[in-house]
């Protein structure tokens, strides 16, 4: 525990809090009913993305109060505050999923601002939906505070004609009452039950591998992530967290301690393993950048080609995370990974214990269903495979969990189409053949703007049955929920005259996931013409407003589709001033 009076001498909360020029500063804080020892002590940022948008965000608000009673508990001063957040599930398949990418660098600029702004010491910072994980991890980074992260908590499976249902399953459904499979009826019975609670889309897609990832990579308490949102037992790894980054704080081990290459490379580890979300292969790099890492695409996929995939969750295969949990959730997964000495022990974690000491504290076996021994895995490597070739020189990335080899290699002519609207209306027509590589175009970060994740068109294709028959590449980005042979992040984007942007109808395209590497039958001088006569970016309708912004600052998808310079050029620590 912290005695007091605490030494701010070393703090940033002191320029707002300590000597007779603050007295106009400490008298706002009187405003709020703060007393002089609790202006004393250090202060805490407990950030949270609550809204109203969505289930993924509607119990942080509760949660935060946990926190806030963690840190007063050691002795500290919580100052709550909230940023946006975009949900995906709610903007998918329009206009609106174009603010879902650029919304984690606001999230992350969003609270830099927030903290720095009113000298806050340390963070807590709670996040439900997809990219509120990487955006507010991305801030703790960025500002090298001590920092604990903590999830809001999976959703509860829904049931439906006696089996358990995700929203994916509802997505997937559209496109089965597409092809008149089902009825008004059944559509409007299962939209009602799939999702019967508080918490993030329980499938193990982004804001579950995001939340594995906050563990992995040691900014989360062991097993944080796993209850269910409308479990009790989140508040009390809500007040653990808050207590926890006290003692962050005394030890003054920061952010940057705990997320260097080596934690990363855990934190890859834990998405392979557990066939998460490709969008993984998005934000580790950015959270790497914010830390002037480097880290990109090809580095995450390195990662996963040698890492076995042995935790069986949707979508590529039968289970959801309040399962995962219930078989002893991360703490579990990461010590098959131990056994298997897939781990770097020596990472520093928000416990302020090395991770090698956190896993050595855990006994638990393998359930054999959820959780495989690492000895026996699903597959032999991991649930999600990078692609190079003359068709994506900078990588693109694709999910095969759940997929046999036969089905991992695929050739096929190209159907193009210029933007995910007008491929949605071909397949909602039908209007592609089996065997065909359908191609999305003008979706990447800069070109969309916004690098739209596609899952209305894929779930739409596995509602007709014809998620194994085609094969989808895009420069934009898939759902978590996606399954299927989809191809997303191809480098270059077609706005920055990448091949993609190069491709016309009927072009032979091999994607080959066992061997990684994607191409198409296109020499080096046919791509070099196609290039001197390419008339420029399509043209957007943003030509104001934060997605221009965004799309005249915004980086590759290699590096995480990041905003600002990074790390690298930093010239001071915030912490320091």
């Amino acid at each position: 525990m912290l005695k007091k009076p605490y030494d701010k001498s070393n703090l940033p909360s002191r320029h707002v809090t300590v000597g007779p020029a603050r007295a106009p500063h400490r008298s706002y804080y009187y405003a709020m009913g703060l007393t002089e020892e609790e202006i004393a002590q250090p202060f805490v940022g407990v950030a949270t993305c609550w809204n109203e948008a969505a289930p993924c965000n509607i119990a942080l608000n509760r949660q935060a109060q946990a926190v806030k009673l963690g840190v007063k508990a050691a002795h500290g001063t919580p100052r709550e505050f909230t940023t946006i957040t975009v949900t995906d599930g709610i903007a998918m398949g329009h206009e609106g999923m174009r603010s879902s990418l650029a919304s984690r660098e606001a999230i992350a600029d969003t609270v830099e601002l927030t903290m720095r702004g009113h000298c806050y010491d340390a963070i807590v910072g709670l996040a439900g939906c997809d990219k509120s994980l990487p955006g507010m991890m991305m801030a703790m980074v960025r500002l090298n505070v001590p920092s604990v992260f903590i999830y809001g908590g999976s959703i509860m499976p829904g049931r439906f004609q006696g089996r358990d249902v995700t929203v994916q399953d509802v997505f997937e459904a559209v496109g089965r009452h597409q092809a008149g499979q089902n009825s008004d009826e059944e559509l409007r019975e299962l939209e009602k039950v799939a999702c019967p609670s508080a918490g993030a889309c329980g499938g193990q897609f982004t804001a579950n591998t995001m939340a594995c990832v906050s563990e992995a990579i040691g900014l989360a308490l062991p097993n944080s992530a796993g209850a269910p949102a409308p479990y009790e037992s989140r508040d009390a790894y809500a007040s653990a967290s808050g207590e926890a980054v006290m003692a962050l704080i005394e030890k003054n081990i920061r952010a940057r301690d705990v997320v260097t290459r080596k934690s990363l490379e855990n934190a890859a580890r834990i998405v392979a393993c557990t066939g998460g979300s490709t969008n993984a292969g998005l934000h580790l790099p950015a959270i790497a950048h914010e830390a002037g890492i480097d880290f990109n695409l090809q580095d995450v996929c390195d990662i996963f080609k040698d890492t076995p995939y042995f935790v069986d969750l949707k979508p590529g295969g039968k289970y959801v995370a309040k399962d995962m949990y219930e078989a002893g959730g991360v703490p579990a997964v990461m010590k098959q990974l131990q056994k298997a000495g897939l781990i770097h022990e020596d990472c520093m974690t928000a416990t302020g214990k090395t991770m090698g000491e956190v896993l050595d504290e855990i006994d638990i076996a393998p359930d054999g269903k959820v959780i495989h021994p690492v000895e026996t895995p699903l597959t032999a490597t991991g649930g999600v495979v990078g692609l190079i070739g003359n068709l994506a020189p900078e990588g693109a990335i694709v999910k095969v969990a759940g997929m046999s080899e036969e089905e991992q290699v695929f050739t096929g002519p190209a159907r193009v189409f210029e933007c995910e609207e007008e491929a949605f209306e071909a397949v909602k027509a039908r209007q592609y053949k089996e065997g065909e590589v359908l191609v999305i175009r003008n979706e990447g970060p800069s070109g969309g703007p916004g690098m739209r994740e596609m899952l209305a068109t894929t779930a739409a294709l596995s509602g007709q049955g014809m998620g194994k028959k085609v094969a989808l590449i895009t420069d934009g980005r898939f759902s978590g929920a996606t399954r299927g042979f989809c191809v997303g992040h191809v480098g270059p984007e077609a706005a920055h005259c990448g091949p993609i942007g190069l491709l016309e109808h009927g072009d032979m395209i091999t994607i080959n996931a066992i061997e990684g590497t994607i191409s198409v039958d296109l020499s080096d001088e046919q791509l070099a013409e196609r290039k001197a006569n390419w008339k420029g970016p399509k043209e957007t309708i943003y030509a104001s407003g934060a997605l221009w912004k965004y799309a005249q600052l915004v980086g590759g998808a290699k590096d995480g589709a990041v905003t600002h310079p990074g790390g690298k050029q930093e010239r001071h620590e915030y912490m320091d001033l």
